[in-house]
């Protein structure tokens, strides 16, 4: 902002040294930075001169708004300068700066005068103006308005002045001894306070800058009043009602008059005027300042009409006044509630009773006067009744229909009579009305039918239910009678069966029901009421009888001759799920009593058979193996499933054979266990005899180890204990020996199964044979001739326990040399 300007260059030179004085010019707020003159150019000098000869920038007033730049020489800105600050209100603002020079010395001066700008708008220091004119004043009345201040100099601080349009006011520049200007408010037209009591107005003040800057003053102008006005009130005349009861204090008017003048002139009192009568001054009291009348006595009858004047009049030098008037009228007030009497009155009333019979004859009269002396009467009930006028204030109240004592037996009848006064006063009266009966209804039951359980086997006389009919009737209309309606049902008369006690209406059984025999039946009770004619009804009664589980179940398939039941045949190659036979039986109960269940109780082998819980089907459970036994029994037992549960049972015999048999075997014998063993005592022997083969196999090994210093091994030696084998014990053999197992299964006739279990050692000099089952020793010598050994018969040894249903073992031990 701003530029500079270069004006005279002079020097002197004097006694060796030199001495010159350098001028510039900048504007004011001036920023940083900004080159004024280049001072070694001025000075015909080089940039680089000046720090070789010790160039020094002095300050005689120590600012710091302008340096020198050491590096081009040049004069800038250091801080922006506001000439108003630093120079105030003269006409030039110079900063005087000295530069000295060494080798040669060198002295200058540098003045930099500091350029005014439009940066100062005007303002008034005395701030906003109030004058108070009276509104009498005459028009050319003049009033001197203040000068405002810009800190500008030349045509920047040269001011002119406007006013806000007005009216009333124009503004004109008056001028004093020494020339000087000053704007002056001109009063153009005369004021009216009760019009415009304050005018407001704004002075303006331009300076002559580019772009100008202007500054405002508000101007208050305020007008002084005269009582030039009388009070007006806000109407002419006041009316009001008024109710006959009104209380002392009780405010009647507030009555407002208004004075535009101000002060005393303004300020106004009311009071009863001149002309109110004097009879009627006393009723009144007016307040002199907020204008309320109230009420001070009584006002009288109602239908009164009261008037009166009321004054209101200013408090200025020269006091004016005017009047209003009052009319008060007083009013009637509902302050009489109606009044009820009750006449006559006719309860109980029968429930028979034709409509518009009359019940009770009332009267009701009002105290008051007009609308609040006028009652209407009105009645309000859950029943059927209604209210006639019959003459005057009389009343009747009728019934409106049917009665029904059943459903209500007494009324609640709520007579209101209301007046038609604001708000309106009423008076309520509750008649009770009881309902008398007649024998109107019949007994009824809760349902026409009726469900009865009993157990079977019940005894005699006990109690099975009883039957209940209600009768809303009163007294003997309403004491109900049962009695049984002889029928018959199931072929038998139903009071044969059962018996109903006729106050009560309990059932109870006369003979002991069976389930098997009589299921059910049903019969009829009658209630019947005491009116007169009674009525009557009836309801039919369902009797059941519940089953119980007094029947075992009882097995149809398959049926015993003579004490026994037939064999049935299972050939050994059934596979696992074959069917052998089908258990089949009833139960003569009913319901989960009936429901019958199979299982096996017993068996000869009971991981052989399985039966279906719900069919009765008897399946093989596995394949049958060669090592079950030829006769097998199962004994089956059929369950029922009441509480408690009864059961029966059957024994049914199998014959394990591929063949039919010519002749059955004796079943009679106890039961016959089969040969094998259960999968888990299974495991258990093969852990056995896998620990025991180890322990042997190594005993073995030292004894013949002991034996082969000999000629020979003692036969006897190698003969194992029948008890061993019977475990299923399997001898380990040493090193020279060889061992071989043989299954012979063999049937020469239909009741005897032949099993061997034959187990054959070879040694050095012996072989040893087993046999497991029932044997011969022809069959045994057959057999070894079979297996290929020529074995003598004194080298057998038989070993038979009969009569032992464990396992029978035989052990024939065969010596021969290599």
């Amino acid at each position: 902002m701003g530029g500079w300007r270069v004006a005279v260059l002079c020097l002197w030179v004097s006694c060796g040294s030199v001495a010159g004085q350098l001028e510039y010019s900048v504007s004011e707020e001036t920023e940083r930075g900004v080159a004024v003159g280049n001072v070694a150019q001025d000075l015909r000098l080089s940039a680089a001169s000046l720090s070789l000869r010790n160039f020094r920038f002095l300050s005689s007033r120590g600012e710091t708004y302008f340096g020198v730049d050491l590096a081009s020489g040049s004069l800038v800105v250091r801080e922006p300068a506001d000439r108003e600050r630093l120079c105030g209100a003269k006409a030039a603002c110079v900063l005087i700066y000295e530069l000295v020079l060494e080798d040669p010395l060198e002295l200058h001066k540098v003045h930099v005068h500091v350029l005014d700008i439009n940066d100062n708008s005007p303002h008034f220091p005395a701030g906003d103006v109030q004058f108070h004119i009276p509104e009498f004043l005459m028009p050319g009345a003049r009033f001197t308005l203040p000068n405002a201040e810009d800190a500008d100099e030349g045509s920047n601080g040269l001011l002119s002045y406007s006013l806000s349009p007005s009216r009333h006011f124009s503004l004109d520049m008056g001028s004093r001894v020494d020339g000087n200007e000053f704007p002056e408010l001109v009063l153009e037209k005369a004021l009216d306070r009760e019009q415009r009591a304050t005018h407001r107005l704004v002075l303006t003040a331009r300076d002559g800058g580019l772009p100008a800057r202007s500054g405002e003053v508000q101007v208050t102008i305020v007008v002084v009043d005269t009582n030039d006005n009388a009070p007006v009130f806000e109407r002419s005349v006041y009316r009001t009602k008024v109710p006959e009861t009104a209380p002392r204090g009780t405010v009647l008017f507030r009555v407002q008059a208004s004075d535009p003048d101000e002060g005393s002139s303004g300020e106004i009192r009311y009071s009863l005027s001149n002309s109110t009568k004097a009879k009627l001054r006393h009723h009144f009291h007016v307040h002199p300042r907020n204008g309320e009348v109230r009420v001070a006595a009584s006002l009288g009858p109602p239908e009164t009409l009261l008037e009166a004047y009321i004054e209101a009049r200013d408090e200025g030098a020269f006091s004016l006044a005017s009047t209003a008037k009052l009319l008060v009228e007083v009013t009637d007030v509902n302050d009489h509630a109606p009044e009820v009497n009750l006449l006559t009155l006719s309860s109980p009333v029968s429930e028979d009773a034709a409509t518009g019979t009359v019940i009770a004859l009332l009267s009701v009269r009002d105290e008051d006067l007009g609308p609040n002396g006028k009652v209407a009467c009105s009645v309000y009930s859950a029943g059927p009744f209604k209210l006639k006028a019959s003459f005057g204030n009389y009343y009747s109240l009728l019934t409106d229909g049917p009665l029904d004592r059943e459903q209500v037996s007494e009324y609640q009848v709520l007579i209101t009579a209301s007046d038609g006064g604001s708000p309106p006063l009423s008076t309520r009266r509750t008649l009770t009305v009881s309902v008398a009966d007649v024998n109107d209804n019949t007994p009824s039951f809760p349902k026409s039918k009726q469900e009865l359980f009993v157990a079977e086997n019940n005894a005699p006389g006990a109690s099975l239910g009883h039957v209940f009919a209600q009768d809303p009737d009163l007294g003997k209309n309403g004491l109900v009678f049962y009695e049984l309606l002889d029928i018959i049902s199931e072929g038998q008369a139903a009071s044969r069966l059962v018996a109903v006690d006729s106050p009560s209406g309990a059932i109870t059984a006369k003979i002991s029901f069976d389930f098997e025999q009589l299921r059910g039946f049903h019969f009829q009770v009658e209630a019947r009421d005491g009116g007169f004619p009674p009525r009557s009804s009836t309801v039919t009664v369902n009797l059941f009888v519940v089953d119980r589980n007094d029947n075992a179940p009882v097995i149809l398939f398959p049926l015993s001759k003579n004490g026994s039941v037939p064999v049935e045949i299972v050939p050994r190659s059934a596979r696992t799920g074959h069917l052998i036979t089908k258990v089949v039986a009833e139960d003569a109960d009913s319901g989960s009593n009936a429901w019958l269940s199979y299982s096996i109780f017993q068996a000869s082998d009971s991981s052989l058979f399985r039966i279906s819980a719900n069919m009765g089907e008897l399946r093989t459970a596995r394949l049958v193996l060669p090592t079950d036994a030829v006769k097998q029994k199962v004994v089956v037992v059929v369950q029922d499933h009441g509480d408690p549960s009864l059961s029966t049972s059957v024994t049914l015999s199998m014959l394990l054979s591929s063949s039919a048999p010519q002749v059955l075997p004796d079943f009679e014998d106890g039961w016959e266990t089969g040969g094998h063993l259960s999968a888990q005592n299974l495991y258990l022997t093969i852990a056995l005899a896998c620990i025991s083969f180890l322990f042997l196999g190594c005993l073995l090994f030292f004894v013949c180890s002991k034996l082969s210093q000999s000629a020979g091994c003692c036969t006897q030696n190698c003969c194992r204990s029948p008890e061993e084998l019977r475990y299923g014990s399997k001898v380990a053999s040493n090193p020279c020996m060889s061992s071989a197992i043989i299954d012979v299964t063999t049937v020469e006739r239909l009741s005897h199964t032949y099993l061997y279990w034959a187990s054959l050692g070879l040694g050095y000099d012996n072989n040893s044979l087993l046999f497991h089952g029932e044997y011969s020793a022809a069959d045994l010598r057959s057999l070894a001739s079979g297996v290929g050994l020529n074995v003598p018969i004194s080298c057998i040894q038989i070993r038979n326990r009969k009569g032992d249903h464990a396992n029978v073992n035989a052990m024939v031990s065969i010596f021969y040399g290599i």
